[in-house]
């Protein structure tokens, strides 16, 4: 087998945090969908100008009695995030003096986190404040002054994929946990399944906790030695979860991969005949079957069937074996997309390669788990599945 070059990066992703829930339920990981929107439709609908230092009120939106809004700041440096650490019990000043104290940490950001419903849907938020957050998200998402001042003013920005593909609609008033919130913004964070921000105040009102997330700026140093040390000085129960992580150089370098590392015909067999008892079932955001499925939920169900432990998500999916070209693809192979223009790297879509140009997917919210013709818009690539490299994959 010929060598493959492939960066392979294990990576823990912001999903498996064990968010607290403001209500009873499970906790469900974002789904994927594959349908581009243009850079006019992805951020927060411009209002009519406002005097500088002011926001508006959202429409329809309830002042909470003596709540203060706040201008936000203009965007300054941008700072990538490496590490997401959600903590049981707020951060004190002590426990930050100690991560900022680590060797390599360029900036912190505090923020409130906990899984919620919105529109009867578990979705994992981050209370944030909009001026200063901002300069950890990507750069289309951060550069947007409407996005924010939307978010200042009461409003709640979701994911582009909760957005297009759970039905949450830009303008939308939902129910969340303390009355209807209104869907002012599509903004992606780039941390794994956060698929919701609100400001502090808002987070307040809705009862998340205060203090207990954490982002870290750190680009010049191993992720995974920080996080070892980030462990070590921080309490017994922190979570900490590597996003956009800095690698040392040997993980950079070419891998080759045996024969033996790949499914065997039979297990790839078993998988597409699993995905395919599943046409006609409903694209359900967050779902992961045996009855309805987001994209990445049917991956994960099909390969589970040939007993290939899949993660859960598409962007970990996407570092689950090697990267072959779509000319070379063959049938059990994930198909990734492109296709968030909130955070254009982000892997926000997978199918399953079925074979003569053809590939099983479930697309998005209204559409039902089908076989469709590859598409090579915003394609990201084709991933061959190393049952070992998945399993390694958090």
């Amino acid at each position: 087998m010929p060598f493959i070059v492939v960066l392979l990066v294990a990576v823990l992703t912001a999903d498996v945090l064990l968010l607290a829930e403001v209500e009873k339920g499970a906790l469900p990981v974002a789904g994927r969908g594959d349908q581009p929107v243009t850079r006019q439709t992805l951020m927060a609908d411009q209002r009519q100008q406002q005097p500088a230092g002011t926001v508006q009120q959202p429409a329809g939106a309830v002042q909470q009695p003596g709540a203060t809004l706040q201008p936000v700041a203009p965007l300054g440096q941008l700072h990538k995030p490496n590490l997401f650490v959600l903590t049981t019990r707020p951060f004190t000043n002590e426990l930050l003096q100690k991560v900022a104290k680590l060797r390599g940490v360029r900036a912190l950001e505090l923020a409130d986190a906990a899984s919620i419903t919105l529109d009867g849907k578990r979705v994992q938020t981050l209370a944030v404040n909009p001026s200063t957050f901002r300069a950890f998200t990507p750069k289309v998402t951060a550069s947007s002054d409407a996005l924010w001042h939307n978010v200042a003013a009461g409003d709640v920005a979701v994911s582009f994929v909760l957005g297009n593909d759970g039905g949450l609609s830009l303008h939308r008033q939902v129910n969340g946990p303390a009355g209807p919130l209104r869907i002012g913004a599509y903004a992606t964070t780039g941390f794994g399944a956060v698929d919701a921000l609100v400001s502090r105040d808002v987070g307040r009102r809705l009862g998340l906790p205060h203090d207990n997330a954490l982002i870290i700026s750190a680009p010049k140093t191993d992720s995974a030695k920080l996080r070892g040390l980030i462990l070590k000085n921080l309490p017994k129960g922190t979570q900490v979860a590597t996003i956009n992580p800095v690698l040392p150089p040997a993980q950079k370098a070419t891998q080759n991969w045996p024969s033996g590392s790949f499914m065997t015909a039979e297990q790839i067999t078993t998988a597409l005949k699993a995905a395919a008892s599943k046409l006609g079932r409903p694209y359900v955001w967050g779902a992961e079957g045996p009855d309805t499925f987001d994209c990445s939920g049917l991956v994960q169900w099909a390969y589970a069937q040939a007993g290939v432990r899949m993660p859960r998500v598409t962007h970990q999916q996407w570092v689950t074996g090697p990267q072959v070209d779509l000319a070379h693809a063959q049938p059990g192979d994930l198909i990734f997309w492109r296709l968030d223009p909130t955070n254009p790297d982000y892997i926000s879509h997978v199918a399953i390669y079925w074979g003569n140009g053809k590939m099983i997917q479930a697309p998005r919210t209204g559409d039902v788990v089908k076989i469709s013709s590859v598409y090579t818009r915003n394609l990201a690539g084709v991933v061959r599945v190393s049952p070992i490299a998945a399993a390694r994959v958090r």
